[in-house]
């Protein structure tokens, strides 16, 4: 998406100085583009060559920073259409919603105990939403006052009131919420209390053609901290909207260059679980619902983790000697890779036949078993200086130790190298509750 090295060229002084460090404008020009020098190298450089270039280069999405403290978080960042050509940067802030008619103190306990982990992985909601569905300026930020000392959580301010959000404002504008939101009728007055805080705003249009010239009134206005609503509420139009902007920032057009946000709040809390978790996997960088329950969210939460996850780098668990139920010297000793789905279907196998045992991950860069043996990294020679070096067999007073069914072969070969017995396991670890049964615990 960046400009080529000619490109870059045409806007530099060419002098060659080397004052850069490079020899030549037009060397330094490859450096810029390959990522690998700055712009700030070039002392003679002209303000308004800086200006295109940084214009030029910049991400088709902005990077959006939101709250403060330990639990904020960046949105934008952007630059493929589909996670396969890349990976997706920033994952979707999934936000819940708190009335301010509402008991906000208990909701808000209720949303920090939504703590799940997934393989290996702790996983939460990122924001907390504040509606001022009251119309009452006082209680509003009552409301967000009562949210902010509860959680850690940056906060969603959602009022169309000027003067309400104003009022919030005075009360978390320090911690950098998202305001909610800037229209046609209250821009101006929108800005200004954003502005004040640098708190990101949102700008909301009627659809997608009012909310492109809004952000370009917005901008004018010398403010570009920005979140997009293109207010479509059926879910099929805020998928195709969604899409849209998308498809647009990344051919630079620049007023859908910032990260969206889409309601996905329905009374059936299963439908709204439904919506959000299309609205995660269709661009939205932000995605508000209801529900606080764990039954809702976690769905949502798994879609989220495979989502934005890299593609291109398999998740793994680190390589080490994992202990199942306290086993003890008599316990088998397990290996497979570090392939966090392998290890997490072999531990959880294990843990349901209620055996103890211990399960030696060796370091495969993260892939399956029968990929990693085929790619040449899950053979007799690292199995054997994973046992050796993490000492597991010290930990035991036998010498046996169990490889998975599917890479039967490399028992032999991994004998002679350990001088241990090589046990040949199930194919599947769903096989290990008979295995422990007839081939253990004889």
């Amino acid at each position: 998406m960046g400009l080529t090295g000619l490109e870059i060229f045409k806007q530099l002084p060419k002098k060659n100085c080397k004052e850069c460090g490079q020899p030549t404008c037009l060397a330094f020009a490859m450096q810029l583009a390959a990522g690998k020098a700055s712009l700030d190298a070039c002392p003679y450089v002209s303000d308004a060559a800086r200006e295109a270039l940084d214009s030029a280069s910049a991400p088709p999405i902005a990077l959006i920073k939101i709250g403060a403290g330990e639990k904020a978080l960046e949105l934008g960042n952007e630059t493929v259409l589909f996670r396969h050509e890349k990976r997706f940067e920033h994952p979707t802030a999934v936000t819940i919603q708190v009335s301010d008619n509402e008991d906000v103190k208990a909701k808000v306990e209720k949303i920090n105990k939504l703590v799940f982990e997934l393989v290996g992985q702790i996983h939460q909601v990122s924001m907390v939403a504040v509606a001022n569905d009251s119309g009452d300026a006082s209680k509003f930020a009552d409301a967000v006052k009562t949210a902010q000392e509860n959680t850690a959580y940056p906060l969603l301010l959602i009022s169309s009131d000027v003067a309400a959000i104003e009022a919030a404002l005075e009360v978390a504008g320090a911690n950098k919420p998202v305001v909610y939101a800037a229209d046609e009728n209250n821009y101006e007055a929108m800005v200004n209390a954003a502005k004040k805080y640098d708190a990101p705003l949102v700008v909301k249009g009627n659809d997608l053609e009012s909310l492109a010239a809004l952000v370009e009134k917005v901008a004018a206005l010398g403010y570009k901290n920005l979140i997009l609503d293109s207010g479509a509420r059926e879910t099929s139009k805020v998928l195709q909207d969604q899409t849209q902007i998308r498809r647009q920032a990344l051919k630079l057009f620049r007023p859908f260059g910032y990260p969206t946000i889409a309601f996905a709040n329905n009374a059936d809390p299963i439908v709204e679980s439904l919506n959000a978790s299309a609205f995660t996997a269709k661009y939205a960088g932000i995605v508000v619902v209801n529900s606080a329950e764990p039954q809702h969210i976690l769905p949502i939460l798994t879609l989220r983790l495979n989502v934005y996850t890299d593609p291109q780098k398999p998740i793994a668990v680190e390589s080490k000697v994992y202990e199942i139920l306290n086993p003890g010297p008599d316990a088998p000793v397990l290996i497979t890779t570090n392939f966090s789905l392998s290890y997490f279907c072999v531990a959880g196998d294990t843990e349901g036949a209620r055996q103890p045992a211990y399960i030696v991950t060796v370091d495969t860069d993260g892939i399956s078993v029968l990929t990693a043996w085929a790619a040449g990294k899950f053979t007799p020679e690292t199995i054997a200086d994973t046992v050796k070096n993490l000492g597991v067999m010290d930990k035991v007073n036998h010498k046996k130790i169990i490889i998975p069914g599917g890479v039967a072969v490399l028992s032999g070969k991994t004998a002679e190298l350990t001088g241990l017995e090589v046990i040949v396991g199930p194919g599947e670890s769903a096989g290990l509750p008979s295995f422990f049964k007839k081939q253990w615990n004889q």
